[in-house]
């Protein structure tokens, strides 16, 4: 070849490399345009570890959330991690759970904390408790039960957290056994001498040849729509055993049960509920499963819409058959943003050499489905295993946790910013 066809074939090879690369730099860019930071990495004793629960976020921008080990004495705290100027965040330990001599206050929280406007925190520790913040700092105190009380079991942790209405009344299904020892939703509120507790809906008090058909052990956090009905899932009973999503309405003074769907109602769905549900505003009901799904059973999201008849009708959303890629096995809630977007978590898949888990994001489409995309993949570094959901700011950044990994070894808070 002469000498300047072989320079030309040179400078033709080098610019088409350097498109593909431009290209290629281009594309991973877009991919990748969603900024991770971690705000706080945890490091044990005296500091927390072991983040199971999600965050809370108050109206001047702190996030809390629970620890269910670290701290002073091991046994796990509650802390609030304050945005400072130039990107960082200052953690402080609000409380240590379970002081040697005085351990009445409960022990290794599983759940997060619930903010009321006022700035005033709620959460489940063996008992359930407010925090409130004054001249001298923030104040612990026990609202119901006793530190030796036993509460219902709570198998998936980081989901159970209290819900508020808006008098400032208390709602779960995690701290009352029911009637019949197969759990209940229950109420807080205060009263005049103290906060008071009552039962608005026993589960399988009638129990049909053995089976729960409204479902049993209600777990994980509700959910209102606007009319002021509950909605929440059981791990267990239903027609095929696998749990249930339910509808609580409210009649006068009495709340009824309807169950919208028994998991898995057919080959391909998910099944158990692995999360409490939100509700869109027109009513629709969307969840996720840690099982199931058509592909490697690695669990699905689900969305749950009334007929026109009164029935519901489950929609697979989508279904994790690609773990390694798009994470596996999610544990966490969902959450929308502003324009109807669902963010989630998973528990593993992601980076193959890894499986640490991913957070999530999907997209409504034009002809009724929704896109899939990962926005991170956890590599244990960076953190590992997130168990809970995120939550979004009024800017859309997202914050979340992880249980393990991190710099420091027992899990993280992150941020991830659009």
């Amino acid at each position: 070849m002469p000498r300047n066809r072989f320079h030309t074939g040179l400078i033709m090879l080098w610019a088409a490399s350097v498109f593909t690369l431009l290209i290629t730099l281009k594309v991973a860019h877009a991919e990748g345009a969603d900024k991770y930071k971690i705000l706080h990495s945890f490091k044990g004793q005296p500091d927390g570890g072991g983040v199971f629960a999600g965050l809370a976020l108050d109206a001047r921008g702190n996030l809390y959330g629970t620890t269910s080990g670290g701290g002073a004495y091991a046994e796990g705290t509650v802390f609030e991690l304050k945005p400072n100027p130039g990107g960082r965040w200052t953690e402080v330990i609000l409380h240590s759970f379970c002081r040697p001599d005085h351990c009445n206050d409960g022990s290794l929280p599983m759940d997060g904390v619930t903010v009321d406007p006022p700035g005033n925190l709620y959460g489940v520790s063996g008992v359930i408790f407010q925090m409130t913040q004054g001249p001298g700092g923030w104040s612990f105190k026990i609202i119901y039960g006793n530190a030796g009380d036993a509460m219902p079991p709570n198998n998936d942790p980081g989901e159970c957290d209290l819900l508020l209405d808006a008098t400032g009344d208390l709602y779960s299904s995690c701290f009352s056994f029911g009637k019949n020892y197969n759990g209940a939703i229950s109420e807080l509120w205060p009263g005049t001498h103290g906060w008071k507790e009552k039962n608005l809906f026993d589960l399988c008090l009638h129990p049909r040849n053995g089976v729960c058909v409204g479902g049993n052990y209600p777990e994980f956090r509700l959910a209102w729509d606007a009319a002021g009905n509950l909605y929440g899932v059981t791990t267990e009973g239903g027609v095929d055993k696998a749990g249930v999503a339910y509808e609580l309405e409210r009649t006068g003074g009495e709340w009824q049960e309807h169950v919208l769907h028994s998991f898995p109602a057919f080959s391909g769905d998910g099944y158990p509920p692995s999360a409490g549900v939100v509700v869109d505003g027109s009513g629709n009901v969307y969840g996720t499963t840690f099982q199931g799904g058509n592909g490697d059973n690695n669990g699905t999201v689900y969305e749950l819409s009334r007929q026109q008849d009164g029935h519901w009708k489950e929609t697979i959303l989508y279904d994790f058959h690609n773990g390694d890629q798009d994470g596996g096995s999610p544990r966490g809630g969902l959450v929308f943003d502003k324009a109807g977007s669902l963010y989630g978590t998973t528990t593993a898949g992601g980076d193959a050499s890894c499986l640490c888990g991913v957070v999530f994001k999907m997209t409504s489409q034009s002809d009724g489905k929704w896109k899939y995309r990962v926005l991170h993949r956890f590599t244990g570094s960076d953190g590992y295993s997130p168990q809970a959901g995120v939550i979004l700011d009024d800017k859309g950044n997202l914050y979340g946790t992880t249980t393990e990994g991190g710099p420091g070894g027992y899990g993280v808070v992150f941020e991830i910013t659009p």
